[in-house]
């Protein structure tokens, strides 16, 4: 899966975790979180790094309008803890760079 995609699937997934617990919707996303979540597919399929983008947090460029970026920032905050819980591998296969990264 190229890195955009797995960054969408992330993201999908988060945004999940947030509606099902913040809104309860036990199918589906609120028409909050949908547009949202639209809004943020549509952001990374327009990014000019492509397959080399960094994470959102650490990019140079914010493609994110203001208040679009707060909303995901916070979808992000509340729902990375459940990560583990809900989606173990994922979140084991996002963190294994990190673990092995070489210092210089």
């Amino acid at each position: 899966m190229a890195n955009i995609e797995k960054e969408k699937h992330t993201v999908a997934q988060m945004v999940r975790i947030y509606c099902f617990l913040k809104h309860k919707q036990s199918r589906g996303l609120c028409g909050e979180c949908s547009n949202l979540l639209t809004y943020a597919h549509k952001r990374l399929d327009g990014c000019k790094f492509g397959d080399d983008k960094p994470a959102c947090a650490k990019c140079k460029v914010h493609c994110y309008q203001s208040a679009m970026r707060e909303r995901i920032r916070i979808v992000m905050r509340f729902s990375g803890p459940f990560m583990p819980l809900v989606h173990p591998i994922e979140t084991a296969e996002h963190y294994m760079p990190y673990l092995f990264k070489r210092k210089k």
